[in-house]
Parts: C-alpha cells; sequence; structure tokens
C-alpha cells in the first residue's frame, strides 16, 4: 500500500503480540484484536448493557434489561431469542422475508421485540407468544432502523424515513421526506442533553450522512448533510470514488459520533461543530460495523465483507476481524477557540 508509505509501517508491530509476523494492513490502527472473530460476514456489533458487570461483546442485539438474553435476526424469515443462562436459542417470529432489524423496547407498562422486515412489516412481538402484539405496515422493505424508547425510527427500500412514538403503544409519528438522494443503509438515533431522543443520524450508500432533527428550531439551518467515506479526490480530473456508510454509533457520553464505511475506514464526528474528529488509516477490507460500549470507553468495529461489490467479490478465505479502540480521549468535542 503505497498510498501510506512502506509496507513496513503496519503489521509487524502491531500483529506480533497475536503471534503473526506478517507485514499487512488488516488492522493499520494498532488496535486490540477479538480472537475467535465470527467466520462469516459481521453484520452487526452489540455491548451489552450497563447493568452486566464487565463488557460482553456480541454480533446480534441484546435485551437490555439484564443482559441474559441476546437477539438475532435472520434471513431464514425468523428471529429468535437466545438464553445466555441456559445456552439455549427459541424462535420468538416469524415473517414472511428476511428479518432485517431486531430492537429490544423496555416501556414502562410493556416490554417487547420490534423486527423490521422485507416483507414491509414492523411487528412487536412478547416473546412468551407465537403471535405478534402489533403488526405496522412500511411502504416498502425495512433496510435499518434504530430505538431508544420512546422513540423508533425505520429507514426502508425506496427512501421511505419513518418515525414512531413507543409511549403506550408504538405508534406511527411521522413519515419524513428523505434527505438522501441515494439507498438507506444505517440509522442511529442521538439525544438532546437532557438525554432524551431528539433526532437522528442517517447513512446511504452514497458515502453520505444527515444529520435530522425530530423538532428543531430552524429546520433548514439545524438539519444537514455532509460527505464523508470517499476517496481525497481534490483534483478534479480524476473520478472519486464513493463508497457505502456501513454503521453509525453515537459515543454515549460526549454526543461524537463515529461512522464506518466500505472504504476500510473509520471516522469520528462533532455534529454540533459540524467538524470532523479523526479518520483511521485505510484497512484492507470493508468495515462492516460498529459501536461503543455502554460508557463509551471502548469503541468496536468489524472488518468484515459487506457484500458492496457483489457475490463475485467474496473471499471466503479472508479473514474477518473485530477490533477494539480506546475510545475515551478521541471522541470528546475539541475546546472552541
Amino acid at each position: 500500500m503505497s498510498l501510506f508509505g512502506s509496507a513496513s509501517g503496519f503489521g509487524t508491530g502491531g500483529t506480533s503480540m497475536f503471534g503473526s509476523t506478517t507485514t499487512d494492513n488488516h488492522n493499520p490502527m494498532k488496535d486490540i484484536e477479538v480472537t475467535s472473530s465470527p467466520d462469516d460476514s459481521i453484520g452487526c456489533l452489540s455491548f451489552s448493557p450497563p447493568t452486566l458487570p464487565g463488557n460482553f461483546l456480541i454480533a446480534g442485539s441484546w435485551a437490555n434489561d439484564d443482559g441474559s438474553k441476546v437477539f438475532t435476526a435472520s434471513c431464514d424469515k425468523t428471529a429468535k431469542m437466545w438464553d445466555l443462562n441456559s445456552n439455549q436459542a427459541i424462535q420468538i417470529a416469524q415473517h414472511d422475508a428476511p428479518v432485517k432489524t431486531i430492537h429490544w423496547i423496555k416501556a414502562p407498562n410493556y416490554s417487547c421485540v420490534m423486527t423490521g422486515s422485507w416483507d414491509k412489516t414492523l411487528k412487536f412481538w412478547d416473546t412468551r407468544s407465537s403471535n405478534p402484539m402489533m403488526v405496522l405496515q412500511l411502504p416498502e422493505r425495512c433496510y435499518c432502523a434504530d430505538v431508544i424508547y420512546p422513540m423508533a425510527v425505520v429507514a426502508t427500500a425506496e427512501r421511505g424515513l419513518i418515525v414512531y412514538q413507543l409511549e403506550n403503544q408504538p405508534s406511527e409519528f411521522r413519515r419524513i421526506e428523505s434527505p438522501l438522494k441515494h439507498q438507506h443503509r444505517c440509522v442511529a438515533i442521538f439525544k438532546d442533553k437532557q438525554n432524551k431522543p431528539t433526532g437522528f443520524a442517517l447513512g446511504s450508500i452514497e458515502g453520505r450522512v444527515a444529520i435530522h432533527y425530530i423538532n428543531p428550531p430552524n429546520p433548514a439551518k439545524d438539519n444537514f448533510t455532509f460527505k464523508c467515506h470517499r476517496s481525497n479526490g481534490t483534483n478534479t480530473s480524476a473520478p472519486q470514488d464513493i463508497y457505502a456508510v456501513n454503521g453509525i454509533a453515537f459515543h454515549p457520553v460526549h454526543g461524537t459520533l463515529a461512522t464506518v464505511g466500505s472504504d476500510g475506514r473509520f471516522s469520528f464526528w462533532d455534529k454540533d461543530a459540524r467538524t470532523k474528529l479523526k479518520t483511521s488509516e485505510q484497512l484492507d477490507q470493508p468495515i462492516a460495523a460498529c459501536c461503543f460500549n455502554h460508557n463509551g470507553n471502548i469503541f468496536a468495529y468489524a472488518s468484515s465483507y459487506d457484500w458492496s461489490k457483489g457475490h463475485e467479490f467474496y473471499n471466503p478465505q479472508k479473514k474477518n476481524y473485530i477490533f477494539l479502540r480506546n475510545a475515551a480521549e478521541e471522541l470528546k468535542p475539541r475546546n472552541k477557540k
């Protein structure tokens, strides 16, 4: 990778502690490598809730009350609940097409699992029943979603965007015209200074993120989009490579955010100051997912093929990696001059 100078700058120092002396750029940031990473592409990452002592990382979604359950969504049209105490997995949801998203909702008067599917429905499940508590129709296939009670946001095919309120029972709150012109890829809710959900960040396949407040004082000024995960082509004669934004995660303390992309980089941003805090060196494959632990000290990201170039670019010999990075300092907003 001559782009970063000599290859000896990578690899050897960062990976020798794991017994490898090969010089490569699978870990150019020299972050901590998680052992026994999954054999298949890594679609999502999630840390254990703060109720659980220690930090446990899974590729899936936790039930956020006591951390004893993990939820998984699948292309086999089902969702399952894995009880970590008994090590048993049971089916808790059924759709007519692949299930794309799964989230745990903990409300004062109910708890349920929300699943979004390519069958154009959003379903809410009591894990003790095989029938959904509620089914809401979506305008198109569900592509991504996020939940922070009392708000949920779902992004669909054909650039559909719907906000739901979850108090008492889930209901549609507002349909929003997409601020992005290309296919939605990821979405993450952010909170205000009072720790209440107030808006969301939406990423697309066209190297762009939209910051959107639900009820901003000045919509034209407060809502904006920014470019990211693109090759640094300032030379107008050379075409710019544009990559998908695969994941967005907000820092739980500082409210800054991380994005990861098909370009194999992660970036840290301050949405309030509208500045970039950091961009990583380029990994040798896409970064497919990311997350922070509950206190924001650890940033986890997964290096894995994201299928953005189709099945013909899939290399089964290529190993998947999950890396952990100290995020305590790099995500702090910079002091205003």
